[in-house]
């Protein structure tokens, strides 16, 4: 008994703008035909069908050859050729179309696994054209399809559906389209912050394999919720649901191939394109197309950080290559993991380093810190925190000055009578909630040739301090009146703006004021510069009749 192959029959058909519609005749050839096996009629095909595959086969061709930067396929490519035999190329195998329609149709799947001639164009790119990029995709198929089946796993996405990243980005996360999308699943910007992706200068999570497979399982989803069918969805996944959407209501058909010519160009030979992949990536070895033996670990681990960290710091310690590190943390721009004690971030390192990171987590994030982390740089300048650290400015620019603080005193009064801002000083030593203690020593930077002025600060009254910033105080004030708060210390009485007392231009709150407004009234004068001079965070702290000052005289 012969076997039928289900086949397309394409028909020239000029489409233009102003006439979207198919004759009915032309309809009715392009819906599937049943023919026997092995006797595929010669058919024509529209000339645009040739330059939409050869469009989509120019992509499939720059993917595959992106994906020869990443630095552990660059390591095992010497070991990989060696081991491959290229004269295996002229051995090529061919195969009737009943064998490629009996090897789809065993293939478990849950899309539609349709073979055409269309489907045999992409499935020779594969096999035949770009046989040596297909062995190491086929190797890094080991690393990252446990990854995305995982994931789908946990959504109810079908499994075959990892084979859209071979299409879409050859395995390479950092694979960037020529219209800007990113990663292994090719998100644009938009549509990866509307699935939750963080995108920034340091981070972009379109590249991590892991958040990435996440939000592509989610528009997946979303995608079929709207279709009902997953061929559909990955038409949508290449060109939007309002395109697919059109296709249908024009055709009057639901079917993908049965709106082809309803479809954008570049995504008519898209789902053709993944049909070709997942058979290729099943049956390569009847191809003669083995893996290339990458070293990439397979078996990682996962560590959450809560302090800022480098990657060279991480591989300088451990003794991992740097390169190895950012492709398994390829959402890392700059190498740099701007983790804080509220957002931490994620780092994959081998299996076998997982011990000797935790055992010496202390020894790499203080590894080389200040290099690392330059406070000067103006692309990032995390520093990492812990009890004992205190920031260190260059020496050059600034002069290190020491107080130790007294009964009575806090953080703002401190920062006032130094004349620097509250949150330096806390940033300087590492204070949390603005709590300190008596006898503590902080350290204050002053620019540099800018702090005689301010070194017998450490030894004076608390009287004398006050004096020294231009607040008055009463004659018997002492290290008790120090517990006052800041407003109370101020002028009992100020009016207008200019009125001054002490060596300060104070200006008595009136109701319905925000700093923004008082700011105004002086020219050269910011919000910022009020707030800082009296210690205030926002501008919710001043009521009417506060006096607060405004700047120095003189």
């Amino acid at each position: 008994m012969k076997k039928t192959v289900t086949y397309i029959v394409l028909s020239f058909i000029v489409v233009t703008a102003e006439q979207y519609t198919l004759p009915v005749a032309a309809q009715d050839t392009l819906v599937n035909t049943p023919v026997v096996a092995d006797s595929l009629p010669e058919v024509s095909i529209p000339m645009d069908s040739f330059s939409v595959e050869g469009e989509l086969e120019l992509q499939i061709g720059e993917n595959l050859d992106s994906m020869l930067n990443l630095w552990y396929v660059n390591q095992s490519l010497e070991t990989a050729v060696d081991e491959y035999d290229p004269d295996a190329d002229t051995l090529m195998p061919d195969f009737p179309d009943s064998v490629y329609l009996q090897r789809l149709a065993a293939i478990p799947s849950v899309v539609d696994l349709t073979y055409n001639r269309i489907v045999k164009n992409y499935i020779n790119v594969y096999t035949r054209k770009r046989r040596e990029q297909m062995r190491i995709m086929l190797g890094l198929s080991d690393y990252y399809f446990p990854i995305f089946e995982e994931v789908f796993d946990i959504y109810g996405i079908p499994y075959e559906l990892k084979y859209l990243s071979v299409i879409e980005s050859a395995l390479n996360p950092r694979a960037v389209s020529r219209v800007g999308a990113v990663g292994a699943w090719q998100f644009m910007y938009s549509t990866g912050k509307r699935y939750g992706l963080t995108i920034n200068s340091l981070v972009d999570e379109r590249r991590d394999p892991v958040a990435a497979t996440h939000a592509a399982a989610r528009f997946l989803s979303d995608l079929y919720g709207i279709f009902g069918d997953w061929t559909l969805a990955l038409a949508a996944y290449n060109c939007g649901p309002g395109n697919v959407n059109k296709a249908i209501r024009r055709s009057g058909r639901h079917n993908f191939w049965e709106i082809y010519y309803f479809l954008p160009r570049e995504t008519r030979g898209y789902v053709p394109a993944f049909i070709a992949a997942t058979y290729a990536m099943n049956y390569h070895d009847a191809h003669l197309i083995t893996k290339a033996p990458l070293e990439l670990p397979r078996n990682t681990d996962t560590l959450m950080v809560h302090e800022p960290l480098h990657l060279k710091q991480v591989a300088e310690v451990l003794g991992i290559p740097v390169g190895e590190l950012r492709d398994m943390n390829p959402q890392y721009r700059q190498d740099i993991i701007p983790a804080t004690a509220k957002r931490g971030y994620s780092i994959r390192i081998p299996l076998e380093q997982t011990a000797a990171f935790i055992d010496m987590q202390d020894t790499i994030f203080a590894y080389k810190d200040s290099v690392f982390f330059d406070p000067g740089s103006l692309v990032a300048s995390p520093l990492r925190y812990s009890r004992s650290y205190r920031v260190d400015l260059p020496a050059n620019k600034y002069d290190k000055l020491y107080y130790t603080v007294k009964s009575g005193d806090n953080v703002g009064y401190i920062a006032d009578w130094y004349d620097v801002r509250a949150s330096d000083l806390r940033y300087w030593n590492n204070i949390s909630r603005n709590l300190i203690r008596m006898g503590q020593k902080l350290v204050i930077y002053k620019p540099k040739g800018k702090s005689e002025r301010y070194k017998k600060l450490n030894k004076m009254s608390f009287a004398e301090k006050q004096r020294f910033a231009g607040r008055p105080v009463s004659s018997s004030s002492s290290a008790g009146s120090a517990r006052a708060s800041s407003t109370s210390v101020a002028s009992s009485s100020a009016g207008s703006p200019g009125h001054g007392t002490g060596e300060y231009v104070t200006y008595t709150v009136k109701h319905g004021d925000t700093l923004w407004e008082i700011a105004r009234k002086y020219p050269g004068i910011s919000e910022t510069d009020i707030a800082r001079l009296n210690n205030l965070s926002n501008s919710s702290r001043i009521r009417p009749g506060q006096v607060i000052r405004i700047k120095r005289k003189g």
